[in-house]
């Protein structure tokens, strides 16, 4: 069957900028893909990437595939191609495929569930105060997460660190997010001050993505996700046996993903790279079948990150034509 590929560029600015290790993030630009098929169906997809050249690599083999293709032309690729994009043909192709009604049902998610990420240009503190506050007699998660090593920040992290575990309440969990920005060194004082903290979930990348052995190591004292070094060397989502953050829009084909997720075993963990509708119809399934898993715990759906509009519609159509 004969395919048609439509392109839409998209761009957004986030509600507030992301500051981490590796720079800042303030917008997004990507891509909204339309495929229909000979029989007038379509299927809708999403690249987008965090990485610039990873945007520029996809447009590049889209060029290469073309505005006409077929079903098993584009299965063929999927494995080479960019994560992002493997990400955006996987979901139309899955339309194509009727998953969506006759096998995935599409789940929605509840974004109170999601682990709630502190603001990263001031000192959260404030922040963790009020997100308590709101909580109480709410359903809310009880999961923060912070991100620290910022290149622009004016306060001490290990200070602030004890700071808030003695405001955080007993049944809170806390996500510590480096983004690959400590030495080992740094990495083990941190540990020594956490590794007897109950409400420490986990570490997440606190080593930078090729430091393989370094991250083994950690994982030997405390709990370990890896990010980062996942998408870089992806045989590690077979070898890490600790926790990954996973996040599908620049994962690849994510019907593969949810067949990992729904494996009893999985310590898989969905995380946001800030979609738009499109892309965060399949993150909110994915997140709400992680929940159902056997180590359930709150995705990283980073809620109030992302502006209001059209562009965030459930509903792919109107999010095409917002555009």
């Amino acid at each position: 069957m004969k395919l048609i590929i439509n392109i839409k560029p998209f761009s957004f600015q986030l509600t507030k900028k992301l500051i981490t290790s590796q720079g800042s993030i303030n917008k997004k630009i990507g891509l909204l893909l339309q495929i229909k098929d000979t029989d007038g169906n379509y299927g809708w997809g999403e690249v987008s990437p965090i990485e610039k050249k990873e945007l520029e690599k996809s447009i590049e083999s889209l060029d290469f595939i073309g505005r006409q293709t077929t079903k098993d032309s584009i299965e063929n690729y999927l494995c080479e191609l960019p994560g992002a994009l493997a990400f955006g043909l996987g979901t139309c192709l899955a339309d194509l495929e009727n998953l969506n009604k006759s096998k995935l049902n599409f789940e929605g998610f509840d974004i109170a569930k999601s682990a709630y990420l502190l603001p990263t240009d001031i000192d959260p503190l404030e922040s963790i105060v009020k997100y308590v506050e709101g909580s109480n007699g709410k359903k809310s998660s009880c999961t923060i997460k912070w991100k620290v090593s910022h290149q622009e920040n004016n306060f001490k992290e290990e200070k602030t660190l004890q700071k808030i575990l003695d405001i955080l309440p007993n049944d809170f969990k806390l996500r510590i997010d480096p983004n690959g920005g400590w030495s080992r060194q740094k990495a083990q004082e941190w540990i020594n001050e956490l590794k007897n903290e109950p409400r420490l979930e986990w570490i997440e990348q606190p080593l930078p993505s090729k430091d393989i052995e370094g991250l083994f190591s950690l994982t030997n004292q405390i709990p370990i996700a890896l990010d980062e070094s996942l998408v870089e060397f992806p045989y590690l989502r077979k070898t890490w046996k600790s926790w990954q953050i996973r996040r599908p829009a620049i994962d690849g084909d994510p019907r593969l993903l949810l067949k990992e997720i729904e494996q009893e075993d999985s310590q898989t963990v969905i995380s946001t790279a800030f979609e738009t509708g499109i892309g965060r119809r399949w993150i909110n399934h994915l997140a709400a079948r992680q929940l159902k898993g056997g180590n359930p715990c709150a995705p990283g759906l980073a809620p109030g990150w992302c502006p209001k509009g059209q562009l965030f519609n459930n509903n792919p159509k109107i999010v095409w034509e917002a555009v």
